[in-house]
């Protein structure tokens, strides 16, 4: 790695000569030490190392440069019809744990596509996902880790809610996470890597994708505009969400974890083919299982079929249509009921679904 940390008169001045686009500036990481920067990334070199894919990034680039059929020419998920769909912005402070924010960053995004609800309240916990899950795997602040490892987790455990463990680098052995966190996680269905020819047509289909890409040291000094490598060695490499495209910019639209201090609050737009971000570690979730409560819920229509425990039920707040629990005749009936008594008398009712089964009922 380089050992130069280039002023921000020397970036501008590079970007300037180079007419590359972007601004740079004082955020909240570029007066930080170098080793203070560098500790805000997380993602180990690939087998090579970071010049051998720099040397692969350009060949991606003509993948992505033009609009690919079908597809609008610009899709930003903060912005799909006045409705955005993106959580706001955090911070994974002194801690490598870049592809934990990534990765969460991504999945409450999906959630809330695929529920075609901005305003789903969903804030998973970056904490539970790297120190308890990552920690089991050996993963400290110090060694990063792989978006591939973490959706595997988020499918097979899942991930809990922020309130039950609140992020914190002070606290990193897992000793704060709540009792009852294995009721409140939110699951991948699965996880898929992305050909860079795929990423558009994921993000405009199901909600943002992970990315890995190489961080040269003037990237630390980002203000705003579609960022181009000018000034500065590789600092290291790190994770995060890209959010949206603009092919008339030729430019994806990310997510940091840098706070809103850093970039246009919190965003940037980098160059197709820059930094390898296409070309390393692209993983998007399949979907999210649909496994929680949904509370304070109008039962709006029921349906059934000539067959044994086919029964559905549609609930408002943009859930839809939800299976009853066919597990046995008991349940099914006894359900199938307290939804039509909910229906029939215009009472809210609570419900717990397991992957889009509804599979426990409070009538109010």
């Amino acid at each position: 790695m380089a050992d130069e940390k280039p002023s921000r008169a020397q970036i501008q001045a590079a970007i300037d000569a180079a007419d590359a686009g972007w601004q740079a500036g004082v955020t909240s990481v570029s007066e930080l030490s170098q080793d203070e920067q560098r500790i805000r990334l997380g993602v180990p070199p690939p087998p090579g190392g970071f010049e051998q894919l720099m040397m692969r990034s350009q060949a991606f680039r003509a993948q992505v440069d033009a609009t690919t059929a079908g597809l609008p020419v610009a899709y930003d998920l903060r912005n799909v019809g006045g409705k955005n769909f993106i959580t706001p912005i955090k911070d994974q402070g002194g801690c490598g744990s870049c592809v934990a924010f990534g990765v969460c960053a991504a999945l409450e995004g999906m959630f809330r596509v695929q529920r075609n609800d901005p305003n789903l309240a969903v804030d998973l916990s970056e904490a539970h996902l790297f120190f308890c899950q990552g920690r089991a795997q050996g993963v400290t602040c110090a060694t990063g880790w792989m978006p591939g490892a973490a959706y595997t987790c988020a499918t097979n455990t899942g991930i809990a809610d922020e309130a039950c463990y609140p992020y914190d680098t002070s606290k990193t052995d897992c000793s704060g996470l709540c009792a009852d966190w294995p009721s409140r996680v939110t699951r991948a269905t699965g996880s898929m890597s992305l050909a860079a020819a795929d990423i558009k047509s994921v993000i405009t289909s199901r909600g943002p994708v992970s990315a890995c890409f190489v961080v040269y040291n003037d990237f630390f000094s980002y203000v705003g505009g579609v960022y181009h490598h000018v000034s500065g060695g590789v600092a290291g490499g790190h994770c995060i969400a890209i959010v949206g495209y603009d092919d008339n910019l030729k430019c994806w639209i990310c997510k940091n974890s840098w706070g809103t201090g850093w970039g246009e609050n919190g965003f940037f737009r980098i160059g197709y083919g820059e930094c390898s971000i296409e070309s390393w570690a692209v993983v998007a979730a399949t979907g999210i299982a649909e496994t929680m409560w949904l509370n304070n819920r109008q039962v709006l229509g029921l349906w059934t079929i000539d067959q044994d425990r086919n029964a559905w039920a549609y609930l408002d707040g943009n859930v839809g249509w939800r299976r009853v629990a066919y597990d046995n005749d008991n349940i099914f009936i006894d359900t199938l009921a307290q939804l039509s008594a909910a229906k029939l008398n215009h009472r809210p009712v609570n419900v717990y679904e397991e992957q889009g089964v509804i599979k426990q009922t409070y009538v109010f």
